[in-house]
C-alpha cells in the first residue's frame, strides 16, 4: 500500500499571499505520519510564487496553477492543482451529489443544506431552485438532453424536473426506504434507481410506472452502474418476455454496490445474476471503465478493479487511504475518485 501525501489546508489561497502556509502531512501504512509545512516566500520574476518546504518534504515543479511536493524518505510525490474557479455562493452546507449537463452550460447540486439547485457553470450563476422532495435529495443527475434532471431523495421518490421551468413533471413511489442512486438506460425513456430498501427498480418515464424489480437483496444498495456488457457474457434470459415499455435494456449489465461488502452484476433485460463478489467492506459506487472492466469502491478505502467476464480474483486492488471512497468517474484512459478525506 503506497504512502498517501495531502495538504491539509486550501494550499491555493494559503500560497496566494506573501508569506502564506500550508500544512502538510505523509502517511504510510504501519508507519507514524510525517507532518510538515510549505511556506511562500514572494514571486519570482516571471511571477511563479516561490515556495520551500519543511525537513523531510521537497518542493519540485511549481507553476501558478500547480505545486509539486515530494516526501523522499516514503519515495512518494503528488502534483497538486489549483482549481479553476470556486463558486462558493451556491450551497450553505456540504456538497453532496453534483452532475454537469452534456453540453457543459449548466451544473445541478444537492447538498446537506436541504437545497437542490440547477447552475450556470460558468459563472456559478444560481439558475433554478428545484423543490419537492421531503427530507434529504441524495442523488441527481442530467439526463442526456441536459434539459431534464432526475432525482432521487430519502423521501423514498424519485422525481424528473424540468431545467428550463423547475416544474417537477414525474414523480415515481414504490421503493420503502431512501433513494441512494440512479441511472439514465440510453437516451432516458426508462431510468433505475436503489435504494436502502435492498432493491433496484427500472422504471418508465412516460407511464411513471415501476417496470419491475431487477434485485431484491436484503441489503440497502448505495449506487449502481448500468453499462453495454461484453459479447462474451451470458447475461442469462428473462422468464418472460419484457414490457414493450422496456427501451434500451437488452446486451446492458446492471452493477449494484451494495452495503454488505457485494458487489453484484445482474442482467438488466433478464433479471438474472451475472456475478458476485466480495469486498473488504461495504461498497459505495461503481462504474464502468468499458464493456470488460468496471470498477467499485468501499467504505474502508479500497478500489476494486474487476473483468466481469472473470470475477474471482480483482484485476487490481487501489489503496491510497481508509477514507470511505465515495464516487468512481472514468476519465480518459483513467478514473477520478473522490475519497471522505
Amino acid at each position: 500500500m503506497a504512502a498517501t501525501l495531502r495538504i491539509q489546508s486550501d494550499w491555493s489561497r494559503a500560497l496566494s499571499r506573501d508569506e502564506g502556509e500550508a500544512w502538510l502531512s505523509c502517511r504510510s501504512p504501519g508507519k507514524p505520519t510525517l507532518y510538515g509545512s510549505v511556506t511562500r516566500r514572494g514571486l519570482s520574476s516571471d511571477g511563479v510564487p516561490d515556495i520551500v518546504a519543511s525537513e523531510g518534504f521537497a518542493v519540485g515543479e511549481v507553476t501558478k496553477k500547480s505545486i509539486l511536493i515530494s516526501c523522499p524518505h516514503e519515495n512518494v510525490s503528488t502534483k497538486f492543482l489549483a482549481p479553476y474557479t470556486s463558486f462558493c455562493r451556491i450551497h450553505q452546507k456540504s456538497i453532496t451529489c453534483l452532475d454537469i449537463s452534456s453540453g457543459g452550460g449548466l451544473g445541478v447540486s444537492t447538498s446537506t443544506d436541504g437545497t437542490m439547485k440547477i447552475w450556470q457553470a460558468a459563472n456559478g450563476e444560481i439558475r433554478r431552485l428545484l423543490e419537492g422532495h421531503v427530507y434529504d435529495v441524495n442523488c441527481c443527475r442530467f439526463f442526456p438532453s441536459g434539459l431534464v434532471v432526475l432525482s432521487g431523495g430519502m423521501d423514498a421518490q424519485l422525481k424528473i424536473w424540468s431545467a428550463e421551468d423547475a416544474s417537477c413533471v414525474v414523480t415515481f413511489k414504490g421503493h420503502k426506504g431512501g433513494v441512494l442512486d440512479t441511472a439514465i438506460v440510453d437516451r432516458g425513456r426508462n431510468v433505475l434507481s436503489c435504494s436502502r430498501d435492498g432493491t433496484a427498480r427500472l422504471w418508465d418515464c412516460g407511464k411513471s410506472a415501476c417496470l419491475g424489480v431487477i434485485a431484491d437483496c436484503g441489503s440497502p444498495i448505495n449506487g449502481i452502474a448500468v453499462g453495454t456488457a461484453d459479447n462474451s457474457l451470458n447475461l442469462g434470459t428473462p422468464e418472460k418476455p419484457p414490457s414493450e415499455r422496456e427501451v434500451g435494456t437488452e446486451g446492458k449489465i446492471l452493477l449494484l454496490a451494495r452495503e454488505d461488502k457485494k458487489l453484484q452484476g445482474v442482467g438488466l433485460q433478464s433479471r438474472q445474476p451475472v456475478f458476485l463478489f466480495i469486498g473488504s467492506d461495504a461498497f459505495n459506487c461503481c462504474t464502468f471503465l468499458s464493456s470488460t472492466y468496471v470498477l467499485a469502491g468501499t467504505q474502508d478505502g479500497n478500489i476494486y478493479q474487476l473483468d466481469v467476464r472473470n470475477t474471482n480474483a480483482p484485476v487490481q486492488v487501489i489503496h491510497r487511504s481508509g477514507a470511505p471512497v465515495l464516487s468512481l468517474l472514468p476519465y480518459r484512459d483513467g478514473f477520478i475518485a473522490s475519497q471522505g478525506n
